[in-house]
């Protein structure tokens, strides 16, 4: 009989996207490793969707809208979404004021082909273009503050430089709202305590982790 109270141990494969799971999810599974000493733990840190049943794994991190399966879904954390560029690239060719205006400006796609934003309650989507894209989220980063032009990322990318000035925000006011992002994991009748113990772990931690960059 499954012991569905007691220490999380056993084996734990996790798999999440590689940005977020370098900077926030790789530290608190660590963490949890250390405090659970009969644990073990393979995290796969891939922006590849993998098929947690088929491929046996016990939990994924997504992030955004998930499409409808029989996965278990539970809130762990939000991301905030931001447009920016550098004050360089904003110098050279002024900056943009309305949604409508990004249409004229050198963007740097990453791994979505449109951008979102929120105009009078309505999500609006449109589709940068640029001379220059990258699906890795640094890359897009680094060529912003290069001043190559506008990019759309994640806000734990691109808040500190915010912060410093060497990357400034535009079109605030059209932010689209905060991304989901989720705990997945395959429909059980009961949840092992190693699984439920690493969400509740996430839940508390992740997001001040993440507001902290």
């Amino acid at each position: 009989m499954l012991d569905l109270q007691g220490e999380p141990q056993g084996h734990l494969r996790i798999t999440c996207p590689t940005a977020l799971g370098e900077r926030f999810v790789a530290p608190i599974v660590r963490a949890y490793v250390q405090e659970y000493p009969k644990l073990s733990v393979d995290l796969d840190l891939s922006n590849r969707v993998v098929e947690l049943v088929s491929e046996g794994y016990d939990l994924a991190i997504r992030t955004g809208t998930l499409p409808d399966s029989r996965l278990i879904r539970t809130q762990i954390a939000t991301r905030g979404i931001v447009t920016c560029a550098s004050p360089s690239y904003l110098a050279a060719h002024g900056t943009p004021k309305t949604v409508d205006d990004l249409e004229a400006h050198e963007c740097i796609p990453a791994t979505s082909d449109t951008w979102r934003y929120r105009i009078d309650g309505e999500v609006r989507t449109i589709r940068p273009r640029g001379r220059w894209r990258c699906s890795n989220g640094t890359a897009v980063f680094d060529a912003a503050i290069a001043g190559l032009g506008l990019c759309q990322l994640p806000a734990f990318y691109v808040s500190r430089a915010i912060a410093e000035g060497s990357l400034v925000e535009v079109v605030g006011a059209f932010r689209p709202e905060d991304d989901p992002i989720w705990a997945v994991y395959p429909q059980r009748r009961h949840l092992l305590p190693k699984v439920q113990r690493l969400i509740d772990k996430l839940r508390r931690e992740l997001p001040s982790a993440m507001a902290q960059g």
